[in-house]
């Protein structure tokens, strides 16, 4: 792909329109794709698809390699049998706009255990033997996560670490008595997973016939409270009890006095070295089996990360640590062959971060908001895009482009911004005219939020990072895909010879 130029467009699945209080892999995942088939798009970016931990962050999901039962369209439930119009009235009631965690997550999961409990009467059509099918395929990270599910059910959601001790240090007589004692419980969870993966795996199936391709999103770091770290509590540096030694983050800026203490514990990477890096082995298979396309968020993690003592509050007094490097990558290469990768190489990036990925031959990011500060030098001004690089206007951490004009840019950079994209000269929207310049450059590929597209204000933002609420929730509704907005997409992708045609 790196030889086209294609463009597309950034939504994640919880985003999507439905009658159920938050988007899934129903069917307004086809009209999406069927909206991008017709816009001439050939990529579709999400963020990472786990169970999503503390404050419904896709980005603190309790496993990387399970999917959000959230996001299991209640629709083939109800053909299966599974579900009636009476058990789903529940999510009818909730907003079209916006997902209300606080509601839906508890009503959804009514429903799904519903479903669970209808399939293991034998009351629905969905085959038993497919499901003892997927267990097996699946045990190298379902085993685990489907315990760790049911053990922290029935310990009231409490994080592993406050689970009576056995359990808390995965030892294996304590693990085998508690998969007998909880087996319901565990196939419960195993099977909401084998709907996702059914789900996902039909919608793949369907966007890759329109020559959709998927790109999904993979954070450095897993959560603390995870069926990941429970699991290889070797693999991570924490202490004899389990507890962080050190934790993730990036140090003090301009923007952030105190830097941002993450708390993810970090890797142990000389032990994941001893045993050629099998767990992101598996994990960067599990990724690539899911999507076309990765983005490594934090990409500047594998060259050097932030390590700051466990015990202070902020990231003040933490220290550069060197990362795996390019060994790493070399030994993922040997064993998945190409990557399929993308950097996220944005913030502040040292030359050895550069050279990593030059190395590795990994592309990186081009932000169009990161633009306008006056110097034509910027390396995020269109004109000074290199082909490789992949172009944005903004990502789910940026305000909207519309958000981002009226309320973040100086006078000076709004005026340096104006004369850049001609806005003096043009008639077209700010959000069109950023599209237009996106869309021009040589960049190959270019993605753009759907909010971009359809001109949204700062309602529409999807994440502020550094706000611990109101993020994630952001929903588009059927109202706001106009036609007119279409036609723009589709003239622009046409223009500049990202559609199908000018291959």
């Amino acid at each position: 792909m790196a030889s086209r130029r294609v463009s597309g467009l950034l939504l994640h699945i919880t985003s999507l329109p439905s009658a159920y209080g938050i988007g899934d892999l129903g069917p307004a995942a086809y009209r999406f794709a069927d909206f991008l088939a017709r816009t001439d798009q050939r990529l579709w970016q999400m963020l990472p698809l786990g169970p999503a931990g503390v404050g419904h962050s896709p980005y603190s999901a309790t496993s990387t390699f399970a999917g959000n039962p959230l996001l299991i369209s209640p629709e083939p439930l109800r053909e299966y049998g599974l579900v009636t119009e009476d058990d789903l009235a529940p999510l009818r009631a909730l907003p079209a706009d916006h997902v209300d965690y606080a509601r839906v997550a508890p009503r959804k999961e009514a429903v799904l255990v519903t479903a669970y409990e209808r399939f293991a009467a034998g009351h629905s059509s969905v085959d038993e033997s497919s499901l003892d099918q997927f267990r097996e395929s699946q045990s190298a990270w379902l085993a685990d996560y489907t315990l760790y599910a049911a053990l922290k059910e029935v310990h009231d959601g409490a994080p592993w670490t406050e689970w009576p001790a056995p359990l808390a240090q995965f030892d294996s007589d304590a693990l085998t008595r508690a998969r007998a004692t909880h087996a319901d419980t565990v196939r419960k969870h195993a099977f909401w997973q084998y709907l996702f993966h059914r789900q996902w795996s039909a919608l793949q199936a369907y966007c890759h016939t329109r020559d959709i391709r998927l790109f999904g999103d993979l954070p450095i770091y897993v959560a603390y409270d995870s069926a990941d770290v429970w699991a290889h509590q070797g693999l991570f540096q924490l202490d004899a009890d389990g507890a962080p030694t050190a934790v993730a983050g990036v140090p003090p800026d301009y923007f952030s006095p105190e830097g941002q203490r993450w708390g993810n514990p970090l890797y142990r990477w000389e032990r994941m070295r001893e045993n050629d890096y099998a767990w992101w082995t598996a994990r960067m298979r599990h990724a690539f089996d899911r999507f076309d396309l990765v983005r490594l968020d934090h990409f500047r993690g594998f060259d050097a990360y932030w390590k700051i003592p466990a015990d202070e509050e902020t990231a003040i007094n933490g220290e550069w640590v060197d990362g795996p490097g390019a060994p790493f990558f070399e030994t993922l290469k040997a064993e998945l062959g190409e990557l399929p990768v993308v950097a996220e190489n944005l913030g502040i990036i040292t030359d050895s971060v550069d050279a990593l990925r030059t190395t590795v031959d990994v592309p990186g990011m081009a932000v169009l908001q990161f633009a306008f500060d006056g110097n034509p030098s910027n390396e995020f001004l269109p004109h000074n895009y290199e082909r490789g690089v992949v172009a944005y206007s903004g990502t789910h951490d940026n305000n909207t482009i519309m958000g981002w004009w009226e309320n973040e840019l100086s006078s000076s950079d709004r005026a340096f911004a104006q004369r850049y994209l001609g806005l003096e000269r043009s008639s077209a929207d700010v959000h069109e005219q950023c599209l237009r310049f996106l869309m021009a450059s040589v960049a190959d590929r270019v993605v753009t939020p759907l909010q971009d597209v359809l001109g949204l204000g700062a309602e529409a933002r999807m994440n502020t990072p550094g706000e611990p609420t109101g993020n994630w929730t952001w929903r588009v509704t059927p109202d706001q895909m106009t036609d007119a907005a279409e036609e723009m997409l589709s003239d622009l992708t046409r223009l500049y010879g990202r559609a199908r045609a000018h291959e």
